[in-house]
């Protein structure tokens, strides 16, 4: 079932998520859902506040980017990167800070640079609740950090500088208004 998106101004995307217990009810069509949502948003991450739920769980499919130039180096990595994260802990950020151009399913129509860390340590969950302690770098990485911010209760505009902040807050605005015109089920603030 594709669900609706909440939108920035939404009071959930600000919230810290709750762990999950391995028998939390509907997890598995919990996730399809999440999966089916992501994709019909053309998306390659997604996390539970962002359809209303405070949990720590985010489902990462990268796998369109392994058909992308800019990532020839890495496609056979990325064309098998579909993942769930369960109760997710970044222990460690390393690396090189890079920037990339980021966007959110949650904030359409705004993209901007962000810095973050090139590789990082995580242990999580798989959906079969078997844990992991395991490395990502490159663009893996760098969707991780994005969805784990998520269920932190960060959002990408809270990595902008104080003058790109300035710069976005008219559409920011205009998205908590339910201004935006995009191509899937949005959910704004009340």
């Amino acid at each position: 079932m594709i669900l609706p998106i909440r939108a920035f101004g939404d009071p959930v995307l600000r919230k810290v998520g709750k762990e999950i217990e391995k028998d939390y009810p509907g997890l598995q069509e919990l996730i399809d859902n999440m999966f089916e949502t992501m994709y019909s948003a053309n998306g390659i991450g997604l996390a539970a506040p962002q359809i209303g739920l405070d949990l720590r769980l985010f489902v990462i499919d990268v796998t369109p980017l392994a058909e992308d130039e800019d990532y020839e180096d890495i496609k056979d990595e990325l064309a098998e990167f579909k993942k769930v994260f369960i109760n997710a802990k970044i222990l460690e950020e390393s690396g090189e800070e890079w920037k990339f151009n980021e966007g959110c399913l949650s904030i359409p129509d705004v993209r901007e640079d962000v810095k973050r860390k090139g590789t990082i340590l995580i242990e999580y969950y798989d959906e079969n609740f078997v844990k992991h302690t395991e490395t990502f770098s490159d663009i893996r990485a760098r969707v991780i950090q994005h969805e784990y911010d998520h269920i932190e209760g960060v959002l990408f505009t809270d990595h902008l500088s104080a003058l790109k902040k300035k710069l976005v807050k008219g559409k920011l605005t205009k998205i908590s208004h339910g201004d935006v015109s995009i191509g899937y089920k949005m959910r704004f603030p009340k």
